[in-house]
């Protein structure tokens, strides 16, 4: 039986030892027994990890936080000591060691122990640990976006709907009640119908020119590139050696396409949840966009992105321009809402007063309707990471899976190669391919730089 499968029965087990003599405390027959915990291995050890991912996890007692890799050592470490001190203080014992090191997460996967991986890397680096996490038995926590080019996220998706490993991706903006409260809204017709829904979302500035410079010796360079071409080492193109502040991967097109992936999948997902269409997307997509013309950094700056949702009759737009958050207009009315003050890092881009309103509408009435018993009520948690790791036991769905994670980012994809056109897309849903758009579709994947890279993972 593999562990995690014990994990859920392990009620069952200690129901069946009562009464019978032992000699193991009563301490531990608890739900906080180490028998009952999540072994959880962290796979990135950055700002994400630091700041939101690693913390999220340790304050639940139904998990403890073992293994940590990176491919930058200093990181690593900082990451070890972090988790030691939270278990020493958490229980009172100053020689209390938990975290062993991996400077390969390969390594980490193959210790039968782990239950399960957050996976916290740079964007070109979620598709392939989370592949190789689920074919190794591992239940799943990747950050946003989930993946790379739209195939990479196919290939991820057939491999967890084939191991049936339970994958949450960290779309967090579900666990805040107003973006669900938003959602029931507008999927029980306090609104009318949609027909118009405006996302508010920043594009990131241009660089300097950033000359190449030694790699340090804490970090292994070549693996971090992993499946993106070779290209000379700098610090601004990779993350901070002093500090966890935005990194400059975030805006170089071999490790991401920016904002549009970066916010846009949290943002995407979002609306999906209100419009009733997570499973399925847009008809068609065209865009605008600015690009930078000098320095390092090359991702979009200023942007306007349309999706048509034909069957729906919705019309989606996407720019900068508006406050950050998503706006559903109805033939009734509108609704709006934003993550307020909320942050998942210190060093998120957005400025707080653009978005300080987390949820209003054009009639306040609207915001205190009640949603009837028979009415829809959408997935409802507390904890993005708890949701998760609930699932792990309990073997359902969760509320961020791979299939609405995938169709999120499939989203912010092609609409970073609409910027690449000057032509409205035409997008078959089923397929998962552009119509009758042989350029389009060359880009919905990338060469792979072997070894590296979802291609040359075996199935």
């Amino acid at each position: 039986m593999k562990r995690r499968k014990f994990i859920g029965n392990t009620a069952l087990g200690t129901a069946a030892m009562v009464g019978f003599p032992t000699i193991v405390p009563a301490s531990v027959l608890g739900k906080d027994a180490p028998s009952n915990k999540i072994n959880i291995g962290q796979i990135g050890c950055g700002r994400i990890a630091k700041d939101h991912d690693m913390p999220e996890i340790m304050r639940f007692n139904s998990a403890r936080l073992i293994a940590v890799s990176d491919l930058d050592s200093n990181r690593m470490n900082d990451a070890r000591i972090r988790v030691n001190d939270f278990y020493k203080k958490q229980t009172g014992n100053e020689k209390y060691v938990a975290a062993k090191m991996y400077d390969d997460y390969r390594e980490m996967l193959l210790n039968k122990d782990i239950d399960a991986v957050v996976i916290s890397t740079p964007d070109h680096w979620h598709s392939q640990p989370a592949m190789e996490a689920a074919l190794a038995g591992k239940d799943i926590y990747v950050q946003k976006p989930t993946s790379l080019t739209v195939r990479e996220g196919q290939q991820l998706r057939a491999v967890v709907q084939k191991t049936g490993a339970i994958l949450q991706v960290g779309t967090q903006q579900r666990e805040m009640p107003q973006f669900r409260v938003a959602a029931e809204l507008v999927r029980n017709g306090r609104i009318g119908k949609i027909h118009t829904v405006k996302i508010g979302l920043p594009g990131d500035p241009a660089g300097p020119d950033a000359p190449a410079m030694p790699v340090p010796s804490n970090l292994n360079y070549d693996m971090w590139l992993g499946s993106t071409p070779e290209v000379p080492y700098t610090e601004i193109g990779v993350h901070p050696q002093q500090g966890y502040s935005r990194p400059g991967w975030l805006r170089q097109r071999k490790y991401g396409a920016g904002m549009i992936t970066g916010w846009g999948q949290h943002h995407y997902d979002s609306a999906a949840w209100g419009m009733n269409t997570e499973l399925s997307g847009p008809s068609s997509v065209e865009a605008l966009a600015e690009f930078p013309k000098s320095g390092l950094w090359n991702v979009h700056g200023d942007f306007f992105v349309k999706h048509e949702y034909d069957k729906e009759g919705i019309t989606v737009y996407t720019s900068g321009g508006y406050d950050n958050g998503i706006k559903y207009i109805g033939e009734d009315g509108w609704i709006f809402v934003s993550r307020g003050a909320y942050t998942a890092s210190s060093s998120d881009p957005v400025a707080q007063e653009k978005s300080s309103k987390a949820l209003n509408a054009s009639n306040p009435d609207i915001l205190n309707s009640v949603i009837g018993e028979n009415e829809t009520h959408l997935y409802k948690i507390d904890n993005q990471h708890g949701n998760w790791l609930e699932c792990i036991k309990t073997r359902k769905a969760p509320i961020s899976p791979i299939e609405k994670g995938h169709k999120a980012c499939t989203i912010c994809l092609i609409s970073d190669i609409a910027m690449q056109f000057d032509r409205k897309l035409e997008w078959d849903n089923e397929k998962e391919v552009f119509i009758n758009d042989r350029e389009a579709n060359a880009l919905l994947h990338r060469d792979q730089r072997k070894p590296y890279g979802t291609d040359y993972v075996k199935v």
